[in-house]
């Protein structure tokens, strides 16, 4: 397998180094990065080849992620189409259309468009692909590979899910980290230690999330098996109820899921 990264920003180290790991030799990955400092950064780090751009010549990749930003995406592919005819074309680029990028790719059909998260820099993330319908099996296994390197992966078979999949998963961990944040303050105001609050809240959240991986029992039940009737935890969760802390989470995912399709439009027409 030989891949191409057209971009070289952290979540396609993410995957270069995950690639690495799961045993790829660095010889068959090829990154083309503009920025001098970014390259010579990979390089050292990775012992990848890095180029400034793509060779002129038609591709010998089986595979090319677009990693570059989403505004960015647009400029960086155009005039790519005849080299990129021959690959499958993976993008990573949040929110942008596969119709829009096949349109640039001069109607290029070889499409998976996938959307992972930030904990896919310690390759504990997970991501969401989508393949247009003339997307092969094997390309498929190949596109789910890559992702793979960086964490877990599902599929989705309608694009438009994909912007439910940037509001509960791309943006999620910010809402955890807006929680946590609201914890280790509280923890601060009870007396506790910057370095304990920390450690307290952040093994909480991982344990939590470890149990509920673990456990085939749905999320309802493992929050009432925390909750003792007249407990602290009842009281606890008495007052987010009151404060409607539920319905403006799930608001929130519905906020975020509705910018999402803005930003593909505006992506797409920039």
């Amino acid at each position: 397998m030989k891949l191409a990264f057209l971009g070289g920003g952290n979540m396609a180290g993410a995957l270069i180094g995950g690639l690495l790991e799961q045993g790829l030799p660095a010889g068959a990955l090829t990154v083309a990065e503009v920025d001098p400092a970014a390259r010579a950064r990979l390089g050292q780090r990775y012992g990848v080849a890095v180029v400034d751009r793509l060779p002129d010549e038609p591709l010998a990749f089986d595979a090319v992620v677009l990693a570059v930003k989403p505004q960015q995406l647009r400029d960086a592919v155009r005039g790519c189409a005849r080299l990129l005819r021959s690959a499958l074309v993976v993008s990573i680029a949040a929110g942008v259309r596969t119709g829009h990028i096949g349109g640039w790719l001069e109607g290029h059909q070889r499409l998976v468009r996938a959307m992972p998260n930030t904990p896919a820099l310690i390759g504990a993330g997970v991501s969401a692909l989508y393949a247009l319908p003339q997307v092969s099996p094997a390309d498929r296994d190949l596109a789910q590979q890559v992702l793979a390197a960086a964490g877990s992966t599902l599929w989705v078979e309608r694009e438009e899910l994909l912007d439910g999949v940037t509001a509960v998963s791309g943006s999620g961990p910010a809402y955890v980290f807006y929680f946590m944040e609201a914890m280790l303050q509280a923890a601060g105001e009870l007396g506790l230690e910057p370095g304990q609050a920390r450690e307290l809240t952040v093994e909480t959240f991982r344990g939590a999330a470890l149990l509920a991986q673990s456990s085939p029992e749905e999320l309802r039940v493992l929050r009432e098996r925390v909750t003792s009737r007249g407990g602290t935890t009842e009281r606890a969760l008495a007052c987010l109820r009151d404060a409607q802390v539920g319905p403006a989470i799930a608001e929130a995912v519905r906020q975020a899921a509705g910018r999402a399709r803005e930003l593909g439009e505006e992506f797409g027409n920039s």
